[in-house]
Order: C-alpha cells, then structure tokens, then sequence
C-alpha cells in the first residue's frame, strides 16, 4: 500500500525532495548543517502557497459552526419529515451563505501536497550525521527519544482546532478530545523529521488563523456596545 501511494505521488515527492534539498544549500551556507531548518523552511513555503485555499476552508469550518444552533432547531422540528427537513436545511445554508462542501474542496487540493511531504519525509535519506541531528534529536528518520515533538504535535493540533470551534455538537467534542491525543500516539514511532513537519505546520496554521480573526476581535466589544 505504501509502495503503491509513493508511486502515484511520485512527482509530488521528487518535487518536495528538490526544494528540500534547495534550502539544505542555502542553510548549509549559513553554517546550519542539520536538515531541520530546510523541513521547517519547506513547511512554511507550502503553507504560504496554500494561504488562500486556508482561508476558504477555515471560514467555512467557522461559518458552519456558527449555525449549527439554528440547525439543531430544524433537526428537532422536522426529525419526522425529512423532506421538510432536507428543505429547510438548504434554505439556512442559502440564506447563511454557507457551502458545505467549500469547506472539503480546498482540503481536498491541498491533500496530494500533505501526502507528497508525507512519503518524502518518511523514508528520506540524509547525506550525512550531521544532516540528520536537529537540536535534541540525534537522528530525524527515527522517532524523538525524548517524546517532545509528539506532544507538540498533539497540542498543536489541539489549539489549531480550537481556534476554529464555537458550538459544537457532542460528537465534535469528542473528535476534538480524540484527534489530538492519535496524532500524538502515532507520532511516538513516526520519523521525527516527518512529526517536525507536522507541528511546524500545525503552527504556521495558528498563526494564519490568529490572522484570519484578528478582527472579530478589535470589532466584539464596539458590537457588544
């Protein structure tokens, strides 16, 4: 199975390795030896490209949590007459300016780049020791012995879905609660190099976000006014 997806994202994954390499030129001139500062470089070149798609998906992550207590009425009200039910849920969207699907598109574009830096981290072969140490970690293709970058990724994922949370339903809680702690648990025996990837990106998307609604903020008390 691994084979089979590295072999369709194969030109992804040479392109990833390509620019990866690139920034090792560049970071190697500086005195910076490790292959840690090129993934984080890379991480953020991918998620500055991607900003726009971000913000489509983040806005419609937000717009749907914003009607879900109107939607909870309309399931209440119309839990016998599905009809009625599918009617009035279309209305809201229409009216709301919500797509539900807007929200899955940009995911959806951005996952063969989210997989090409998958299978070109994973079995990434440094050119050398010191290529392959960043900070505490010895070595980027084995998993971090002191477990740091698996907790960083699960809070990280953590604070990202928060971000974009309002009213949530008791299963989004959940998801919210479980998510967090299995990217943690896998991360324990993922190549720290790949886990680095994913909590530079987790904060990369924090810090969009924090841009994204940095004006539902300054504008809350003037409307509470």
């Amino acid at each position: 199975m691994i084979e089979f997806f590295s072999s369709l994202f194969a030109p992804i994954i040479h392109l990833l390795q390509m620019i990866l390499g690139a920034f090792y030129t560049v970071t190697g001139a500086a005195g910076l030896e490790s292959y840690g500062f090129p993934i984080i470089l890379l991480t953020i070149l991918i998620k500055l490209v991607t900003y726009p798609l971000t913000v489509k998906q983040v806005k419609s992550m937000k717009a749907m949590q914003e009607i879900q207590p109107k939607m909870k009425k309309i399931q209440e009200k119309y839990k016998n007459d599905p009809r009625m039910l599918q009617q009035k849920t279309g209305e809201l969207f229409r009216q709301a300016g919500v797509n539900p699907l807007a929200g899955c598109l940009p995911l959806l574009v951005q996952m063969p780049i989210l997989m090409g830096m998958y299978y070109a981290l994973f079995n990434f072969a440094y050119p050398s020791e010191a290529a392959e140490a960043f900070l505490w970690i010895p070595h980027l293709s084995a998993p971090d012995p002191l477990y740091i970058l698996p907790v960083l990724s699960a809070l990280t994922t953590f604070l990202q879905q928060k971000m974009t949370s309002t009213e949530m339903n008791p299963q989004m809680k959940i998801m919210m609660t479980v998510m967090p702690l299995f990217i943690g648990w896998i991360s324990l025996n993922f190549p720290a190099g790949l886990v680095l990837y994913w909590v530079t990106m987790n904060i990369v998307q924090i810090a969009q976000q924090w841009w994204m609604y940095r004006g539902d903020e300054k504008t809350a008390p003037k409307e509470a006014a």
